[in-house]
């Protein structure tokens, strides 16, 4: 299952849900659901480990997986681009990487 988890509280999600689907669509998996989940609380985001907002994860695994010391919580997430800017939703590239990589573990 692919999975949009998001805090309302930040204004990117709608942005990470069209490049979500626009790489699964380059993938050729456009068939392939994405799931939009809301998380509202603190204990919610405690519980799902969530490391902010946009998270995209495959079959429970985070896309981009946080490192040791990245809060949990209801936060905005904050993405490295190629280029070594900062930004609220990953980048393009990378994020067809990994949902190629994830997708492809279904298979394994």
């Amino acid at each position: 299952m692919v999975e949009l988890l998001y805090w309302e509280g930040c204004p990117s999600h709608d942005e990470a849900l069209a490049d979500v689907r626009e790489a699964l669509r380059e993938l050729g998996r456009e068939d392939e659901p994405v799931h939009k989940r809301s998380i509202d609380t603190d204990e919610q985001a405690l519980k799902e480990k969530f490391p902010g907002s946009p998270t995209i994860r495959v079959d429970g695994v985070d896309a981009f997986p946080p490192t040791e010391g990245d809060p949990i919580g209801l936060t905005c997430r904050v993405y490295r681009l190629r280029d070594g800017r900062y930004s609220p939703t990953p980048d393009p590239e990378e994020l067809r990487e990994s949902l190629e990589r994830l997708l492809a573990r279904r298979a394994t």
